[in-house]
Parts: C-alpha cells; sequence; structure tokens
C-alpha cells in the first residue's frame, strides 16, 4: 500500500512539473524580466525552460517510477510463488500423505493375519518402505511450507545430494555452504555453475583420496560470486594441466571462461582448491 501511495504521488508530479515550470516562469517574466525580456524571447524561451525540467526531474521521477514498478512486479512473483508451494503442501498433504498413512494401516492388518512365513516379511519390508516415503513426504511439506532459500533452490538440491553420495564413497567427512541468491543467476549459469561443481566433485571422487571435502558458494553482495571445492586429498602431482588424460578440470576450465567467470586451480596448504568467480 505504501509503494501504490508513492507510486500516485509521482504520477501526479509528472503530470504537475511541466505545467508548474510554465506557470513560475510567466511569473517571473512578467514581475521581474519583462523590462530585460521582449515577449518573443520569452516565448521562445519557454519550451527550452520546460525541456531542461524534464530531463532533469521529470526523467529521475520517470525512473524512479520504473524502479517501483519493478519491485512490485517482483513481490507479486514471489507472493505468487509462495502461494503455490503452500497449495502443492496442502495437496501433498491430503493426497499422498494421507494415501500413505491408510496403506501402512493395512499392511499392520495384513502382518497380523499371519504371525509367520514371507508374508510376514514382506508385509514388514513394505510397511518399513512406506515409513521412510512417508517422512519424505512430511519433510517436502515442511520445506514448501517454509520460505524458499538459496541452498534449497532446486537447481541446488541436486549438488548438495551429489556431494553426500561423494562423501559416502569416499568415507569422507562433507560440507555444504550455500548463500548464492537465485535470482542473481540467469538459467544459462545455473547451468554451467551447476556443471562445474559436478565435473569437480566427481574429480575428486576420482582421484583425491580425501578425508573431507567442502562446497562453497557464497555472494560478493555486488551481484557476482564465488564458488569453490576443496578436498584434502593428495592433491596435484606437478603440473595438473601437464596430466594426460585427465580432462575434469580442463573442462571446467573451459566452461568458466566461456561464460566470462575467473578459474582457479591450486593447493592451499593441506587443500586442493578449485575456485570460480564472477565478478559483480
Amino acid at each position: 500500500m505504501d509503494n501504490q501511495k508513492k507510486d500516485r504521488k509521482i504520477k501526479w508530479l509528472i503530470l504537475l512539473i511541466p505545467t508548474l515550470t510554465i506557470g513560475l516562469w510567466e511569473y517571473v517574466r512578467h514581475a521581474f524580466l519583462l523590462p530585460y525580456l521582449s515577449m518573443e524571447l520569452g516565448n521562445l524561451l519557454a519550451p527550452f525552460i520546460v525541456l531542461a525540467v524534464t530531463l532533469t526531474l521529470v526523467r529521475s521521477l520517470f525512473s524512479r517510477l520504473e524502479q517501483s514498478q519493478q519491485a512490485l512486479q517482483r513481490e507479486k512473483g514471489a507472493n505468487a510463488a509462495l502461494e503455490e508451494r503452500e497449495s502443492l503442501a496442502r495437496e501433498l498433504h491430503d493426497g499422498i500423505s494421507q494415501s500413505l498413512f491408510l496403506l501402512a494401516v493395512k499392511l499392520d492388518q495384513l502382518d497380523g493375519m499371519k504371525s509367520e512365513g514371507p508374508v510376514k516379511e514382506l508385509a514388514a519390508g513394505l510397511r518399513g518402505t512406506v515409513r521412510v516415503i512417508h517422512d519424505d513426504v512430511r519433510q517436502a511439506i515442511a520445506n514448501l511450507r517454509q520460505p524458499p532459500s538459496p541452498i534449497t533452490a532446486a537447481w541446488v538440491v541436486p549438488l548438495r545430494e551429489l556431494l553426500g553420495e561423494t562423501a559416502e564413497l569416499t568415507e569422507a567427512h562433507a560440507e555444504f555452504s550455500w548463500s548464492i541468491p537465485d535470482g542473481s543467476l540467469s538459467d544459462k549459469e545455473k547451468v554451467e555453475l551447476h556443471a562445474c561443481v559436478r565435473e569437480a566433485l566427481i574429480n575428486v571422487r576420482k582421484h583425491a583420496n580425501a578425508s573431507h571435502v567442502y562446497v562453497l558458494g557464497e555472494s560478493d553482495g555486488t551481484g557476482g560470486f564465488r564458488c569453490t571445492v576443496e578436498d584434502d586429498g593428495i592433491g596435484f602431482n606437478g603440473d595438473p594441466w601437464a596430466v594426460t588424460g585427465r580432462f575434469g578440470l580442463r573442462m571446467v576450465r573451459d566452461r568458466a571462461k566461456s561464460i566470462g567467470w575467473t578459474f582457479l586451480a591450486e593447493r592451499r596448504g593441506d587443500r586442493t582448491v578449485v575456485e570460480l568467480v564472477k565478478r559483480g
């Protein structure tokens, strides 16, 4: 509502400023400048004065109005997304969640009909599967009803899962920290960043023999970001670009270069760091 009032004031100012400018000019001309300016010269100067005021004050007001409208559209889009998430959460709760609960009840009944044998084992296994799915659905509902954050963005979740898989396969400890705003990246940048992080993690999985793996994505506050994949594995043996048959880092470097990012691969103390930087 406050933004609407501000927009209304700006629109009135845009309408009134040229009229007020002409009125003020005519008053000043007749009250003070008439002995020095002829009527013809005063009439000639009037449109230029209005133009000068329009290019300064009115143009600035138009810019503020446009920014306000853009902010309003972003707010409407965010509200629509939240409403859609809430609607989806209700559908999950009223549909799938309730159906899973009823299925679990029926499995309990089936389990009670036969005390031993393959039916009991099958029912127990199915009940365990249903319980896991039900927990996943409840967690999905909870996530949908929370305001979206960078770390829960749809394209970021697979990166966190890939890091978890890498840690599980290599028996390493994993840490994931992500604060890059979703709206600060274009769709192409999301695809490229996803591919780069994925390739870096696969490289860690294949070659690092690490006990700790870290993925960090952070905004620089000016529209850019810094994203790093770090591990405490064996690191590079000499020049990483001189090793034959190893194309992972080259692919990451080429992707970063093609989109205008800075790429760095180096040892920092006991860690190997692959870093991507976008300047804001």
